[in-house]
């Protein structure tokens, strides 16, 4: 009789578009709500690292992680930020909301640092500064700003090529994203005269993308007297710079030459907004540290704009997360502390420099005849090989590195125990 009863119900429930039972849970086999969602792209460095996981060679090297690792391959928590959390333990605070823009203790901090100690703009109060979702937040909430807000063209210049995620953010709010030439391939360095041709002819008002430092993805930062050119230019253009500062520190080692570009722009009189991310220099990936700053001539204008930023805030997440930027303004607040910060983000980007010296160093030594000054002459976390998208694919069916299709490498992922193999690795493949 039990059985009768099982199969009456398996066929009433398979007629009312049920394909099976898990325990006594019916499970339907297509979505009633949901059947239209269509199955988005997989993400380019996920699947790298996915294939890479995979893989079982025990010479194999990741190049596409877009996170610092140490000299053993390991995730690396920096000493000055173990103090920070050791700290925050004994003072036994609670976890009640922090205000919709952040502390006030923090957004100081955090705009002190971008901008210098005694910044002009910082003493008049012409800065609106709130903590977002790292640097990526900042520049979803600064980008929706600007779609409702800003009053004169609403087209947005970024970089060829850029970080991914910015056009994808454009793409998101239906804000009208164009490019401009920045990298030149013939010489895997900045393109500056495409740059300012380009630019040139941007339509007045318009926002213009700008990398502070250590340029995403491919590591080519224009020098000081480049800049200058690119303030005067944009000047010229009437355009709005908008910076994403992802790796202040991280770049060269110093907090100061880093935000060179941006202290520049701001002397010479630019209104600049700034995405600030303290995901790599402090190594706060999963704590979601950042800062969104926009520059407004005076405390009155700053004042209007705070009260727009903080009703997005609110709608979009209401309160910012309390422990990344507890961390980062113990660190940056304390004396002792920040000065064992600045000595471990050196000692980061000095492992990425040393790297980077090695394995040009080793190409070179290899007897390959290609021009390899680009490895050093880049800076920051990613480098722009040149490898050709066979290259790469022959990298790593044959010697099991793993890369962006574009040739970009994560500096990170080279070690002291791997640099030689890796060396090798692109001397034959591009011999």
């Amino acid at each position: 009789m039990a059985q009768v009863v099982r199969k009456l119900t398996v066929h009433v429930l398979k007629n009312n578009n049920v394909d099976s039972i898990i325990g006594n849970t019916a499970v339907r086999a297509n979505s009633t709500w949901w059947s239209n969602v269509e199955m988005g792209p997989p993400d380019v460095i996920l699947g790298i690292t996915e294939a890479y996981k995979r893989d079982t060679n025990p010479k194999k090297v990741n190049l596409g992680v877009g996170a610092y690792r140490d000299d053993n391959g390991n995730p690396f928590v920096l000493p000055s930020v173990r103090k920070a959390e050791e700290i925050l333990l004994k003072k036994s605070l609670n976890h009640e909301y922090a205000p919709i823009g952040g502390e006030t203790s923090y957004t100081d901090a955090v705009a002190k640092l971008a901008f210098g100690e005694n910044s002009p703009v910082l003493q008049n109060k012409s800065n609106v500064t709130v903590q977002t979702l790292s640097g990526t937040g900042a520049l979803r909430l600064g980008f929706e700003f600007i779609t409702k807000h800003y009053a004169k063209t609403r087209e947005l210049w970024m970089s060829t090529p850029t970080w991914g995620n910015h056009p994808q953010i454009c793409n998101t709010l239906n804000l009208t994203h164009k490019k401009y030439r920045y990298y030149d391939p013939k010489t895997n360095g900045f393109d500056l005269k495409g740059a300012i041709e380009d630019i040139s002819k941007i339509p007045e008002g318009s926002i213009i993308l700008l990398h502070a430092c250590a340029h995403n993805p491919t590591g080519v930062d224009p020098r000081p007297e480049e800049w200058q050119q690119l303030s005067q230019v944009v000047k010229d253009r009437k355009l709005f710079p908008f910076f994403d500062m992802a790796y202040q520190g991280f770049a060269t080692g110093d907090v100061d030459n880093d935000a060179f570009a941006v202290r520049l722009f701001v002397k010479e009189g630019h209104q600049v907004a700034l995405a600030q991310s303290f995901a790599k220099n402090m190594g706060l990936y999963g704590e979601r540290a950042g800062a969104l700053t926009f520059l407004c001539g005076d405390a009155g204008t700053a004042a209007k704009v705070m009260s727009q930023v903080k009703i997005m805030v609110r709608v979009m997440y209401s309160n910012p997360p309390l422990y990344g930027a507890r961390l980062v303004q113990e660190i940056l607040n304390t004396p002792d502390l920040k000065q064992q910060w600045l000595k471990d983000v050196k000692l980061m980007a000095d492992r990425i420099i040393s790297m980077r010296t090695k394995l040009r160093a080793g190409i070179e030594g290899a007897g390959n005849k290609l021009p390899w000054k680009h490895i050093t002459d880049q800076i920051g976390m990613f480098c722009y090989t040149g490898l050709t998208p066979e290259q790469v694919d022959r990298l790593t069916k044959e010697f099991h590195v793993y890369l962006t299709k574009d040739g970009r490498i994560s500096v990170a992922g080279i070690s002291s125990k791997n640099v030689d193999y890796v060396a090798e690795a692109i001397h034959k493949v591009t011999s």
